[in-house]
């Protein structure tokens, strides 16, 4: 198989990832490169029908068919159309882990886009905001970026909270150089002709030229290869990142009266009617 070198390096987050990696972590993510590209190629010899993607209207005209709203963060709603279950109490004096275990649990998704980050090389600072770029999913959906900011803001690193905030951002534009494409998951969930609103495209614009830029935009890299199904992943090893850049409060997620508190103790009491 023919492999196109530079889309390969761009695949596993560029020139800089590549140059921390040894001979084995190379041969390894070429591997890797070269099923995912004889994959793609199988599927399109088979001939198979292209996707139908929903347009915007399409998707506006399922609002009233549902009796919940999308927006709503998981822990509030039903998975796959089944009622709720009830939640195990959080420990007294909740961490982080407590969170991932009894909240935000799989987080198969966003162990995947850490474990991915780690293996590429990336840095502390980006591992970990790719281990809670998605976590306050629990909690709400929209703006994602912004609030998960806000609910680890008092916590980790600011280039951390950085990239957890503009990664929403940058997801809805493509860096070929960087090996971020435009996921095909996109055009099923807001419409094959959606636009992103006005302050988004100005928040690109301004990103764009940003010292940080390349922090969110690693983000998405990981978050875009971090669907595994049959991926095993775990929280261990990114324990003593944690430990070094997560300021875990003595009084426990929630009660330590930070700006964002209160979002911690919603996740943990969701069934609080007031």
């Amino acid at each position: 198989m023919e492999v196109d070198r530079r889309a390969f390096i761009a695949s596993i987050g560029g020139a800089a990832a590549v140059a921390t990696m040894d001979h084995e972590a190379k041969a390894e993510a070429l591997e890797h490169y070269m099923e995912e590209q004889l994959d793609a190629q199988v599927a399109a010899q088979q001939g198979g029908q292209p996707e139908k993607f929903p347009t915007v209207a399409e998707i506006e005209a399922q609002i009233e068919t549902r009796p919940y709203r999308r927006g709503a963060g998981s822990v509030f709603v039903g998975q796959r159309g089944e009622n709720v279950k009830k939640l195990q109490p959080m420990t007294a004096k909740p961490t982080l882990k407590d969170f991932f275990e009894l909240r935000f649990a799989p987080a198969n998704h966003v162990l995947q886009s850490a474990t991915r980050a780690l293996k590429t090389g990336m840095s502390e600072e980006v591992i970990l905001a790719c281990l809670l770029h998605d976590c306050v999913l629990s909690l709400i959906k929209p703006d994602h970026g912004w609030w998960g900011a806000q609910l680890f803001e008092p916590y980790i690193p600011e280039k951390s909270a950085f990239a957890i905030r503009y990664h929403q951002t940058l997801r809805f534009y493509p860096d070929p150089e960087a090996g971020y494409e435009y996921p095909d998951q996109y055009y099923r969930i807001f419409g094959h002709d959606y636009q992103p609103p006005q302050y988004i495209a100005d928040t690109y614009k301004w990103l764009k030229n940003h010292k940080w830029y390349m922090e969110p935009r690693l983000v998405t890299v990981n978050d875009l290869y971090a669907f595994d199904p049959n991926a095993k992943v775990s929280i261990e090893p990114f324990m003593d990142i944690v430990g070094r850049h997560f300021k875990q409060p003595k009084e426990g997620l929630g009660f330590d009266n930070s700006p964002s508190a209160h979002m911690w103790r919603t996740l943990a009491r969701p069934d609080s009617p007031l």
